[in-house]
């Protein structure tokens, strides 16, 4: 059963990377993160988007990090 907000991290799995068709490693290292894994569990749902994490998305163009922030926030509010 999926909650209400979704995790960010879905957001960013069906909206972003798979409407660009890359993989999770090419995402990773578009966004300057050291690890496949880390990008891996947020796209899961397994871990929460980071403070630079949002802010490296900002940076590639995906809304703002300020928006990626308040998505986390609501889910961990719900």
């Amino acid at each position: 059963m999926m909650k209400f907000p979704a995790h960010p991290g879905e957001l960013l799995r069906e909206d972003v990377v798979g409407a660009l068709e890359l993989s999770v490693t090419e995402v990773a290292g578009r966004l300057g993160m050291s690890s496949r894994v880390s990008l891996s569990r947020v796209l899961n749902s397994r871990a929460r988007i980071s403070p630079d994490l949002a802010l490296g998305l900002e940076r590639a163009g995906v809304s703002t990090a300020k928006a990626w922030i308040a998505m986390q926030a609501n889910y961990d509010l719900a």
